[in-house]
């Protein structure tokens, strides 16, 4: 795509340092033309990727990792600026990565292998996982790297190619990603970024060359896609918002449980759609898990995201930090507590101080909404049925954590959660080799793991009956 600086034309696609508020860097967005071409290229490569033997296809995804290691610093360096994470995180983003078209490049042929059947009337069956064709990724701002990942790496392995359309904030992590497909060897035009309007995408979706799409977003983002989609018969997978709960039912060690509690809550600022939102304390474990939950999170300091001695970058943009914002004021002005933060950083940028909130009820917008932010709150419980209960009542179903010293009384509240993940005694997080997905307004489909190669993957049965 072009790039065009220092234009007064309004652009969808650019950089702004949130750390800053400063504009960078900004791109052209695509045009009808141009949308056209995507398109048409995509199906062309489609029908050579799909034709290239699956021990080659791992062999690109093998340098793809061995790349994005390579690459690590100015990669990171990228996203640090485009979308203020810190620098740190953002190399550990890239590692998650790395051991992602790792773990599919070594594990993908395997993976998608015949799987053999056994008729009761006779005869031999199998069922053999065919590639459908060209997928649109609609990507977020705030894991830029790991997003794509486990979107790419497991339809490349597949042998369907990729039109990637990334978020606006981050146009030049998206352009650094396909180099590093053009440069690993892969087939030309199998992996495409496009800067597409939001108008566009609906035609996109809708025409007939793209088999499938992919979206990591907001809910309405998600019901926007999966509505032009379902009229058009087209596969989704969505990865949505969450308000994941981190339900204490005792604890041997308060001071880790806390210090899990806040890693949580404030990896990559609290912008993380399974981070650990809502916090739920049993019995009377509450008031003294909240004291020492409040004074970890009031003792962080915001700062430069490139400086390693900040604790946590921005948020993404003013207007994520605006809204962050609101949702806490409403709950403040409805008679929450606020037992720390609340406030805007007293520096430039779109900095919000560590908040935390007790108190809230269903009349707050804390209380339904997804706090995507340095923020969190804390719930009181009863016992752990009244835990399930609170954590349950939330139309989003991502993910959860449950603390116990007692790790089979952990797996059966596990067990009762409305989620698509649970992590016991351990801050929820994400492997190559672990499926990752939600449940209710959180989303539909699977990434990651054996379950990912399997969302756009025609699965063909062929049998052959017995002699007669």
């Amino acid at each position: 795509m072009s790039e065009s600086e220092g234009t007064s034309a309004v652009s969808e696609f650019k950089v702004v340092n949130p750390a800053t508020n400063e504009t960078v860097r900004e791109f052209a967005t695509a045009t009808d033309a141009q949308v056209e071409q995507v398109l048409e290229r995509s199906a062309r490569a489609w029908q050579s990727w799909r034709a290239t033997a699956k021990d080659e296809r791992a062999k690109v995804l093998l340098r793809v990792a061995e790349l994005y290691q390579e690459r690590i610093d100015e990669l990171a360096a990228l996203i640090t600026t485009e979308m203020g994470k810190p620098t740190r995180e953002a190399k550990g983003e890239i590692r998650l990565v790395v051991s992602i078209y790792r773990y599919y490049a070594d594990q993908g042929p395997a993976l998608l292998a015949d799987t053999p059947l056994s008729p009761r009337a006779g005869g031999t069956a199998l069922v053999r996982k065919e590639p459908i064709g060209p997928l649109l990724g609609i990507m977020p701002w705030n894991y830029p790297y790991y997003q794509v990942a486990r979107f790419a790496a497991p339809n490349l392995m597949a042998g369907n190619t990729i039109i990637l359309k990334p978020a606006p904030q981050c146009p030049e992590s998206a352009l650094a990603m396909e180099q590093v497909f053009r440069d690993a060897g892969l087939a030309e035009d199998a992996y495409i970024t496009i800067f597409a309007a939001t108008r566009q995408i609906a035609g996109m979706i809708a025409d007939p060359r793209v088999a499938g799409v992919s979206v990591t977003g907001s809910e309405r983002a998600g019901a926007a896609v999966a509505e032009v989609a379902g009229r058009n018969l087209k596969k989704v997978v969505l990865e949505l918002g969450g308000s994941d709960p981190f339900i204490v039912l005792d604890s041997d060690d308060l001071a880790k449980t806390v210090k899990a509690a806040v890693a949580a809550r404030m990896g990559n600022a609290g912008q993380a759609c399974n981070a650990a939102k809502r916090i739920i304390v049993v019995g009377d474990l509450y008031e003294e898990f909240a004291d020492q939950f409040t004074a970890a999170m009031a003792a962080l300091r915001p700062g430069d995201p490139a400086d390693s001695a900040a604790d946590f970058g921005p948020l993404s943009s003013e207007a994520a930090a605006e809204r962050l914002m609101g949702q806490i004021s409403d709950a403040v002005d409805k008679g929450a507590t606020l037992r720390t933060g609340g406030t805007r950083a007293d520096r430039p940028g779109a900095f919000v101080e560590p908040t935390v909130l007790t108190g809230v009820t269903p009349a707050m917008r804390a209380y339904h909404e997804e706090l995507f932010g340095p923020a969190a709150v804390i719930y009181h419980a009863g016992d752990a049925g009244q835990a399930v209960e609170l954590a349950n009542s939330t139309p989003f179903g991502l993910g959860g954590v449950v603390y116990s010293a007692d790790p089979d009384r952990a797996r059966e509240v596990a067990g009762m959660l409305e989620t698509g993940m649970v992590w016991i005694n351990s801050p929820q997080g994400s492997m190559a080799d672990l499926p990752f997905g939600g449940t209710k307004r959180s989303g539909v489909g699977r990434e990651l793991g054996p379950y990912g190669i399997d969302e756009f993957v025609n699965k063909k049965l062929i049998y052959t009956p017995a002699p007669r």
